[in-house]
């Protein structure tokens, strides 16, 4: 059956559509993707060999001694603050006397004479973060940009919080927006906060995102001006927060109010419903 001109350009209108939807959820997906909650695709944290060795010692719940000497620092996690001994303990069951393989962009050393690294044991293609953040020991850090990376990690975490693994387990671990004295007393800490963006204001090079109405006590995340580009890269206008529901993390500063200052598009996540 032919169909008319009219019908045909009604279909064409609906496919064009249907793409530029399609090119708007790719969009939102790659700015989030660190904070992706379905499994990565096969790359995850493959990066370039940084070498191997046997653990000799944990040194606490993110780094570890070789017996060559050589101190490690996982890359991409930062420990539960809640309870750090179990992270080490985490830790510690995974790796103590086994050979792991070393992975990351860079092996120099860091100020500390760490050198940090995904991990990985013989045998297997998944990064001991992962495993950390599975069970709830760790939390996702806010220093991963590569997209495939994040969404392992976040996969991972994602998996403890919907288990209430670990941290997890204590309701206290996400901070609630509305109450800024509990996430004050976090300050200098990394932190996981959510709620309600009640208004987006900018003030000079800084855009404001509120989640109260007395902006000298109450919760904002701040997002500079030089953080534009990678916003609107990925699709997404600080305006757009407005009135949603997100999920932040970050370290927790203290000017007038609870701030976290977003470093990278990804420590955001936009959470269903208002």
């Amino acid at each position: 059956m032919m169909l008319s001109q009219g019908a045909d350009t009604n279909g064409m209108r609906r496919v064009d559509q249907n793409r530029h939807s399609s090119h708007i959820a790719v969009m939102l997906i790659c700015g989030l993707a660190v904070m992706a909650t379905t499994p990565a695709n096969a790359a995850g944290c493959i990066f370039e060999p940084q070498g191997e060795g046997r653990v000799a010692a944990v040194i606490d719940a993110r780094s570890f001694r070789l017996d060559d000497g050589r101190e490690v620092r996982l890359a991409g996690i930062v420990p539960s603050a809640t309870d750090k001994a179990n992270g080490a303990a985490a830790l510690s069951s995974i790796v103590t006397g086994r050979d792991v393989t070393l992975r990351g962009d860079d092996d120099a050393p860091d100020r500390y004479g760490r050198q940090s690294a995904f991990v990985f044991l013989p045998g297997s293609e998944t990064t001991v973060q992962s495993e950390l953040l599975r069970r709830g020991e760790a939390l996702v850090s806010t220093e991963m940009a590569v997209k495939d990376c994040a969404a392992e990690l976040a996969a991972a975490e994602a998996e403890a919080r919907r288990a209430k693994r670990g941290t997890w387990a204590d309701p206290a671990a996400i901070k609630n927006a509305e109450s800024p004295g509990d996430i004050l007393a976090g300050i200098g800490r990394f932190s996981v906060v959510e709620g309600k963006v009640l208004s987006v204001r900018q003030a000079g090079a800084t855009t404001y995102l509120n989640f109260g109405r007395n902006w000298t006590r109450d919760f904002a995340v701040t997002i500079s001006r030089r953080m534009m580009p990678a916003f609107e890269a990925a699709g997404l206008l600080p305006k757009s927060f407005e009135n949603r529901r997100i999920r932040v993390r970050g370290y927790v500063e203290a000017r007038g109010g609870p701030r976290i200052d977003v470093l990278r598009v990804g420590q955001i996540e936009v959470l269903g419903g208002n």
